[in-house]
């Protein structure tokens, strides 16, 4: 039996929630700048950026430019790989976190210090935190958390140093009260046949108490679908199958398009859903609210802030905002200088503050993830809004989706796009699918002046052709490219013209 822990948790609560509460923001990310600079100003990197005479986040932004991982890459890392010695941040990296890019698909070994380690675990204290300011009767660690993750299985790249997918990382580094309220134990999060390992944890999960539930809203859902399949007459409501479930965490995709399945799940109970902004890089946000309230940015957790207004990113000399200058309503690219060794990375995510005092964010796309064939500068936060929308006029839900463009084969012809879609409870009659057609044309036009002017009158643009995919296709799909499960997300913008023919040809079969 696992010994509720609850209690201690709610007194570092009340400490915490006083720190938060007084917290300067500018000022503490400063310090957590200049704590940095002084931890890293002998390596490689300190050494030839001139660290140990930086004073301030404006002398620091002078000197060190903007990069991505390509240049650390190229620059620092391909050389001492995969120990990375001294380069970019003190000693050698016992972790290096697996990630294959959303839009480039190079597959990237980010480095994951201790320092990083701690990081993210006070990071998700935070999250703990959270849930106990809004449900002061929790019990949360009176039983087990349940992470649904990818394979906890790593690669040893040299002595010392390993690699692996970050959930994996992440369980060898648990901290020592988080390990035996953990679930699933190691022998099971070590299968790689996610089909099989879902079925496995599904039927050893129902001998368990859980209280918290995690991972990625696709592969959650196909998990829940399990558990209804295995315990039937519930009517599918997770608080018949795991009566003290207390919250659902949600991360790595925009949750809009999932909300009313989720709903549907927790329906009559008092399940919390709420988001966290984890990346492989760090972690960067934590839902302090309620939904649409969007995610307050961790700033103590070393970690300094940049935000660079998108439509900038790629000029030269871009401006690079923090928290003291940010501005509500501006799509920014997300950089980030870390206690792991980036300094000034561009991650490739784009957010939009709604409040800069705390500053509060939701996540709108990827820097490299638009759907602009055409000039219309469509970004995935108005794709997801509009397909979320008209779905529910039709009172159905998604499961999963895909957009990209149609190219015309003539000079005559015009392009469009194709929305590769998959319902999650009732399909849509024909009338139905023209209606969900029209209305999500009609809300892109209202979220998009772009998009609008080249709709107006069909005069640049189709209106948007629709595919509707079976139930399971876009899991099956995934699994014919070995990217099942785990960490791995369907393309919500698929620009690249084979990958698309690919899951169109997928699905028509």
């Amino acid at each position: 039996m696992t010994v509720d822990a609850t209690p201690f948790l709610r007194l570092y609560a009340k400490w915490r929630n006083s720190q938060l509460a007084s917290q300067d923001f500018a000022a503490v990310q400063e310090l957590q700048l200049l704590k940095l600079l002084k931890t890293a100003r002998s390596t490689r990197f300190g050494t030839q950026h001139g660290f140990s005479t930086i004073g301030s986040v404006d002398d620091y932004q002078r000197r060190v430019p903007l990069r991505r991982y390509e240049d650390f890459w190229r620059d620092y890392w391909r050389a001492s790989f995969p120990k990375f010695s001294n380069v970019t941040w003190p000693g050698s990296m016992r972790f290096l976190a697996v990630s294959s890019g959303t839009s480039s698909g190079t597959t990237k070994y980010l480095p994951i210090t201790q320092e990083m380690v701690d990081s993210n675990a006070k990071a998700g204290l935070d999250l703990l935190i959270y849930h106990m300011n809004h449900f002061p009767k929790s019990k949360l660690f009176g039983g087990k958390n349940f992470i649904l993750g990818g394979s906890t299985d790593l690669v040893q790249e040299a002595p010392g140093t390993w690699s692996g997918d970050l959930s994996g990382i992440a369980v060898k580094t648990l901290p020592w009260w988080a390990k035996s309220r953990y679930f699933p134990p190691p022998e099971l999060a070590l299968m790689k046949n996610w089909e099989q390992k879902i079925d496995v944890l599904a039927r050893t999960s129902l001998t368990q108490d859980i209280r918290l539930f995690s991972g990625v809203p696709a592969w959650m859902l196909l998990f829940f679908d399990k558990l209804s399949e295995l315990v039937p007459n519930t009517d599918g409501k997770l608080s018949k199958i795991y009566p003290n479930l207390e919250m659902i965490v949600h991360g790595g995709v925009r949750f809009d398009p999932y909300l009313d399945v989720f709903k549907r799940y927790i329906a009559g109970s008092q399940i919390e859903l709420r988001e966290v902004y984890p990346a492989s890089e760090g972690f960067i946000a934590v839902q302090d609210r309620g939904h649409m309230e969007g995610m307050r940015l961790v700033l103590d957790h070393g970690i300094f802030f940049e935000f660079v207004p998108l439509e900038e990113l790629n000029s030269p000399n871009p401006t690079r905002h923090w928290v003291k200058t940010i501005e509500p309503n501006v799509n920014y690219a997300v950089v980030l200088t870390t206690c792991a060794g980036l300094w000034s990375y561009v991650i490739g995510d784009t957010v939009r503050f709604i409040e800069t005092k705390p500053p509060r964010l939701f996540i709108t796309g990827r820097t490299s993830y638009y759907l602009s064939a055409f000039g219309e500068h469509l970004i995935q936060e108005e794709i997801e809004q509009a397909v979320t929308s008209a779905a529910r006029s039709i009172n159905t839900e998604i499961s999963d989706y895909s957009v990209g463009p149609i190219f015309p084969k003539s000079a005559s012809e015009l392009g469009g796009h194709l929305w590769v879609v998959e319902f999650a409870s009732k399909q849509p009659n024909e009338t139905e699918l023209a209606q969900f057609g029209q209305l999500l044309d009609e809300k892109l036009c209202k979220l998009n002046e772009d998009y609008q002017a080249h709709r107006s009158n069909n005069f640049g643009l189709n209106p948007p052709k629709i595919l509707v995919a079976k139930h399971s296709a876009f899991k099956e799909w995934m699994k014919s490219r070995g990217k099942l499960g785990g960490q791995n997300k369907v393309p919500r913008i698929i620009n690249d013209q084979g990958l698309l023919d690919g899951l169109v040809e997928f699905v028509s079969r």
